[in-house]
Order: structure tokens, then C-alpha cells, then sequence
């Protein structure tokens, strides 16, 4: 059992795999963080867009 510790303890294989999986997650968590920060801005020019192909003037 002790060998068997120590061979999972000095492998590196899926490391790589690691790193990856982390750095995805912090790219999404700042994507997710960002789209808040801007949902006033996105939901008004959602908006305008919305009433531009409703054929009216989305600004007056």
C-alpha cells in the first residue's frame, strides 16, 4: 500500500490536465463576473436591438 502511495505521490501525468482545468475555471469565473458587471449595459443594448427589428427608432 505504502508503494503504491508513493508511486502516485512522484507521478505527473494528468498535471497538465490539472493546470488546464484550473485555468478554464478562472476564465470562467471571470466571464461569469465581467457579463454582472455590464448586465445594465448588455440588457440596453439588447434593447435597442429588440425595438430596431420591431422597425422603430430605438433612441427617439
Amino acid at each position: 500500500m505504502l508503494a503504491v502511495l508513493r508511486r502516485l505521490w512522484r507521478e505527473e501525468d494528468g498535471q497538465g490536465m490539472t493546470e488546464y482545468g484550473l485555468i478554464l475555471a478562472l476564465v470562467a469565473v471571470l466571464l461569469i463576473g465581467s457579463l454582472l458587471a455590464m448586465k445594465d449595459k448588455l440588457a440596453a443594448i439588447f434593447n435597442d436591438i429588440t425595438t430596431g427589428l420591431e422597425g422603430t427608432n430605438p433612441r427617439g
